[in-house]
């Protein structure tokens, strides 16, 4: 029997009351706040917070152990920038090799070199030369005409007579004031597998081949056109030959010479345009073919050890397939700024170098050297030139390896001490040499003197401090 003074609730209608809102504050109240009601987020919510917040986390967390791993190396090398050279020396310098990689342009190979190889240089305060490329076998001609260019100073006949540069300017300047180099070895810093393989081609090139360029095919020798004596020259020769006394006539002939001569000289700049080539937009032709190697003699100039190189990596893919391997790189810098560092700073120190050993299977490690690479080229980059399908591809032939060029190689590494340094340096036990570590900075103080108006303990130690002038000049 039910319950006269409980009735039942109507259709539709819960019988449980919705729960009252907590009072608000009154001293909250006094001071215009609104209510606030703290509760967990929804579902939605919380999902996006833990995708962003993860990425986030991962992203911040790389960021900082790239740029320990950078400063390690930095700290690794950086006592050679404290070394005094004498007023008649300059820095030693190495010669950097980039290009663009395969399907894309040049500024990714930049923005990898700033990024991981140039801070490690500036540590060390060293110079170095570029040698840029921006297509297929723009690096393999610049190093071969490089080395030919050396072989002609060292005195070896050549018919090619160059004009003289900026750099050879300023060469020949330093060596009249008595400006020397820096005694020490030098390198090459080769970046990415599609430069390494330009790099190798352009060495044996630039010693094996040919100081001349070779004489163009016969197909391409253009033929000297040949221009019939018209009537109208002949007139004129005739009419400037004759005496005094036609003179008359002579300047009439002239006048009419020259009407008809006045819409050929229009035409003439338009048939010009119409009969200039295209010239050609590619590098430099090789002078010497890979099957040619073994037949070539080996000049006098040649060194018997060649300046030690270093094949930096260079990972780069492309595609919208490849997405998760792009992301996964992208929060994974650290591994590869330590590999790049610890390349980088064995050619900065140059105290330990190797030659290139077996890689297996019948290749050298010069042949296999960052081979994972081309896995990842473009597709465009294997497909073959339809207008010149003879043409050689640096990029995708094999390389080919001359014993006494490949004998000469060595590569520099970081020696067994200088890794165990290293590690110190990364865990706070060392420091750079001949300096020690200084004392640690706060977040908040090290916020006040990027962003405030504080100053570092060293900017304070090169500050002149004077004292009370006026008390002084009492006494």
């Amino acid at each position: 029997m039910s319950d006269p003074s409980n009735p039942p609730a109507p259709t539709g209608q819960t019988q449980n009351p919705a729960p009252k809102a907590k009072p608000q504050n009154p001293a909250m109240r006094m001071m215009g706040m609104p209510n606030f009601r703290f509760k967990l987020p929804s579902r939605n919510w919380m999902i996006f917070f833990s995708v962003t917040g993860s990425f986030t986390a991962a992203l911040l967390y790389d960021r900082r152990e790239k740029k320990r791993a950078q400063q390690k190396w930095c700290d690794l090398v950086a006592h050679l920038s404290k070394e005094s050279l004498p007023i008649d020396q300059t820095r030693r310098k190495i010669t950097v090799f980039l290009s663009a990689p395969p399907g894309d342009g040049i500024r990714n190979a930049r923005d990898h070199f700033k990024q991981y190889v140039k801070p490690i240089l500036v540590a060390a305060a060293l110079d170095y030369n570029v040698i840029e490329g921006r297509r297929e076998g723009d690096v393999r001609a610049g190093l071969a005409e490089r080395i030919r260019k050396d072989r002609r100073s060292n005195g070896e006949p050549s018919s090619v007579v160059l004009e003289p540069g900026v750099e050879d300017v300023v060469a020949d300047a330093r060596q009249k004031i008595g400006v020397t180099e820096e005694p020490g070895p030098k390198g090459d810093l080769v970046i990415g597998r599609h430069t390494w393989k330009e790099y190798i081609r352009g060495l044996h090139e630039g010693w094996l081949g040919p100081l001349d360029p070779p004489p163009p095919p016969p197909s391409a020798v253009p033929e000297e056109p040949t221009i019939p004596e018209t009537p109208v020259a002949s007139e004129t020769a005739t009419a400037v030959e004759g005496s005094s006394a036609d003179s008359a006539p002579t300047t009439e002939a002239s006048e009419e010479n020259k009407k008809p001569e006045e819409p050929s000289e229009e035409k003439k700049p338009e048939e010009e345009k119409k009969e200039e080539k295209p010239k050609p937009t590619g590098p430099t032709p090789a002078y010497l073919a890979p099957a040619d190697y073994s037949s070539q003699q080996l000049p006098a100039t040649l060194p018997p050890t060649l300046a030690g190189s270093v094949p930096v990596p260079f990972p780069h893919i492309l595609g919208f397939l490849n997405t998760p391997i792009r992301i996964w790189r992208y929060l994974n810098q650290r591994s590869l700024a330590d590999h790049v560092g610890r390349e980088v700073a064995g050619l900065v120190l140059a105290s330990y170098s190797r030659p290139y050993v077996d890689g297996g299977s019948g290749n050298t490690e010069q042949q296999t050297a960052l081979e994972e690479e081309e896995k990842e080229w473009h597709k465009s980059v294997h497909r073959t030139d339809e207008a010149n399908p003879d043409r050689e591809r640096e990029w995708l032939n094999d390389i080919v390896l001359d014993p006494r060029i490949a004998s000469r190689m060595h590569r520099y590494t970081v020696s067994p001490d200088e890794e165990a340094r290293s590690h110190r340096i990364l865990h706070g036990e060392e420091y750079i040499l001949g300096e020690e570590r200084p004392a640690p900075v706060s977040f908040w103080q090290h916020l006040w003197i990027k962003y405030g108006y504080g100053e570092d303990a060293e900017t304070l130690k090169r500050k002149v401090i004077l004292g009370d002038l006026d008390s002084e000049g009492d006494q």
